[in-house]
């Protein structure tokens, strides 16, 4: 069944969760992907991905004007307005957070100025089974998996429940993974109530004052959203298969836990202000990864949220976001050597051991460094986990980096040598291999192109922002990867320009030109890159200038993370 006049772009979409799945919300007030019980869970909701079959929970306002939409205080609790012509009409959403509540969906409707249908379509397992529902005492079972409830009564025509609220009355519904018998508006409201005092308690974890005070604040909602609370995993992004270009093929499942991301979170965090549970609660999920079979890395390249590799990768039969195709769910980079993974998880270790004086999870720290030092020189296949393993210079750099950190930490003086000899010897092979013919880091031995990846090099204290070949970096990058202040990286596979502009790249430009010094420069890059997040501040993981508009999985943890250790930048600088 087709949802009539759903039509909606990336940089709409809103987000709900409760720290251990996610539900995305249209500005019309329609769900449109949710995977119950566990962010990388299959999809009840998917018409974010088939518009015809995926499913939905959708508001019938054909006629209605966005009235705006907030977030109550710090939470993720979302309220979206609408004006009608008879008058407003208010949805609040969220998920309930407390572990005596119901896990699922909360919706508040205000009493509305005219008659409003409401139509739940659920399309279980991606679409890939049938809807089974049935009338129970208080509700409809949905394949015994997910229970809806509601103040007023559900009919079911045609696999769609359907809800009318009447004119004048305050409405509810409620979608849960267990049976509760017949929820009333006391319960609805308690479990606001709760859930908003949760996350008050959450939210007070880190405090900031500063420059772009408000859009921190919003980054580190998104962190926390995308968060599983229960191990304290923080996964890529809450949604799969959204283009990074749009009707392409690179469209890949988010939904896990990348080690690459560990340095960036975790230093956003820390430097935010952070007293300590989120970043160490993250780096324990990362240090409870490790494999231990014969023959395989320490821990894989990313992770699902139950501690193993991420699932092999396999199609779905669904029509795509605009017809962006495959749609996938699991991940086949899920085998490859990532050195650059490992080499963040002792830059994320260094920071948490640096600011809360502990040596957490040493064994597995001291197992990472042996490893990376002795094996640094071998090929793999890089940040951007492309198809050929080469020698990749931004892999090179940050193993220096981390290898050199850690040894500060160590108390056996052998081992500390060994972990810095390892360090110069990797600066000596990318002096003498990584540098091409204009003096600017390659993107890989003995490649000419450069990589966006290179602007962190200062950031992360491999060299300083005014040598001769990070000044050549520069060059090269604005020449060849850059149109106005927005930033591309380097894909051997496809080539600059074949995908919108790297978000996440262009704000470690603005975080390069904050460590040289130039703070105007680097300030009109963040005011650019705010211009491709959407009103409630999230980010998705790429931008399209021609258009304007959102590329790519949403909402992107990476992104997130580099803005908040961008701006804490420019809030140190400004300060002197």
């Amino acid at each position: 069944m087709a949802i009539a006049n759903l039509k909606f772009e990336i940089g709409d979409l809103a987000v709900i969760g409760d720290r251990q799945t996610a539900a995305i919300v249209a500005t019309d007030g329609s769900i449109v992907w949710y995977c119950p019980g566990r962010f990388d869970q299959p999809s009840l909701f998917a018409t974010l991905l088939d518009l015809e079959k995926g499913g939905a929970w959708t508001i019938g306002l054909p006629d209605a004007k966005p009235g705006g939409r907030t977030y109550l205080e710090d939470s993720a609790v979302l309220e979206t307005r609408f004006e009608l012509e008879e008058g407003d009409f208010k949805v609040t959403d969220w998920m309930s957070i407390g572990d005596e509540w119901p896990q699922g969906i909360c919706r508040l409707f205000s009493p509305p100025p005219r008659p409003v249908v409401i139509s739940v379509m659920p399309a279980p397992d991606y679409a890939r089974i049938p809807a089974d529902l049935r009338q129970v005492a208080g509700g409809i079972c949905i394949n015994t998996h997910q229970w809806l409830y509601a103040s007023h009564s559900l009919a079911v025509e045609e696999g769609v429940i359907r809800l009318t609220l009447p004119v004048g009355e305050e409405s509810w519904a409620v979608l849960v993974d267990a049976p509760i018998g017949a929820p009333t508006r006391a319960h609805v409201q308690s479990w606001l109530d709760t859930t908003l005092a949760n996350w008050r308690d959450i939210t007070s974890r880190i405090t900031y004052h500063g420059p772009f005070e408000q859009e921190v604040a919003q980054s580190l909602r998104a962190l926390r959203l995308l968060t599983y609370a229960p191990n304290g995993g923080i996964i890529a992004a809450a949604t799969t298969s959204l283009p990074e270009v749009k009707g392409g093929n690179r469209n890949y499942d988010y939904r896990y836990v990348w080690m690459r991301d560990a340095g960036m979170i975790v230093s956003a965090l820390v430097r935010a202000g952070s007293n300590g549970p989120d970043e160490r609660h993250f780096l324990d999920f990362i240090c409870s990864s490790k494999q231990e079979e014969t023959g395989k890395p320490l821990l894989p390249p990313f992770l699902s949220l139950d501690f193993k590799p991420a699932p092999p990768e396999c199609h779905l039969d669904l029509a795509g976001y605009e017809g962006s195709r495959p749609v996938r769910i699991g991940n086949d980079a899920n085998n490859q050597l990532q050195l650059d993974g490992f080499a963040n998880v002792l830059l994320a270790a260094k920071l948490i051991y640096g600011r809360h004086n502990t040596r957490e999870h040493w064994e597995t720290v001291r197992q990472i460094a042996d490893f990376l030092a002795e094996h640094w020189h071998e090929p793999d296949y890089g940040i951007w986990e492309e198809h050929e393993k080469r020698q990749y210079t931004t892999g090179k750099v940050i193993i220096s980096c981390g290898l050199r950190y850690i040894a500060d930490y160590t108390d056996d003086t052998s081992q500390a040598d060994k972990w810095r000899a390892a360090a110069k010897d990797v600066e000596a092979y990318v002096a003498r291999n990584c540098i091409n013919s204009e003096g600017a880091y390659a993107a890989f031995q003995g490649s000419e192109p450069v990589d966006i990846s290179a602007a962190l090099f200062p950031t992360w204290g491999y060299t300083a922002p005014d040598s001769p070949e990070m000044l050549a970096t520069m060059r090269v990058l604005e020449r060849d990867y850059s149109d106005g202040h927005l930033y591309w990286r380097h894909l051997e596979e496809t080539g600059r320009y074949q995908e919108g502009a790297f978000v996440a790249g262009t704000i470690w430009v603005a975080q390069y030109w904050i460590l040289h010094k130039d703070l105007e420069r680097a300030r009109q890059i963040l005011e650019t890159t705010l211009t491709y997040a959407n009103d409630l501040g999230f980010f998705a993981e790429e931008a399209d200038p021609k258009s304007g508009k959102m590329l790519g999985n949403f909402p992107q943890a990476f992104v997130h993370a580099a803005f908040i250790g961008a701006v804490i930048d420019y809030k140190n600088a400004l300060d002197g």
